[in-house]
């Protein structure tokens, strides 16, 4: 019984020791998380606005040329139909 109790006792240091440890690296992980070399959630971030930023602006140059477009087919069709109504 002393045997198994000793086990025991060596069993639960050895895992004392593990969260331990476990904790460590968490709190250093959370820390380089908040500052270290840049925090990974704000790079993401940042990317994502450049990302959105450009696809708006590539969003109102194609708004910009379908409504050029859209007059220019406008005076098309009035040409056409000055033509035709010439014509008659």
């Amino acid at each position: 019984m002393a045997d198994s109790t000793s086990e025991l006792d060596a069993a639960a240091g050895r895992l004392d020791q593990a969260l331990t440890a476990l904790e460590g690296r968490f709190r250093a992980l959370k820390a380089q998380s908040r500052g270290g070399e840049g925090d990974l959630f704000d790079q993401d971030r940042a990317r994502l606005a450049e990302d959105l930023d450009r696809a708006r602006a590539r969003a109102r140059d194609l708004e910009d040329a379908a409504a050029e477009a859209s007059a220019a087919l406008g005076r098309a069709a009035e040409h056409v139909r000055l033509i035709l109504t010439a014509e008659e």
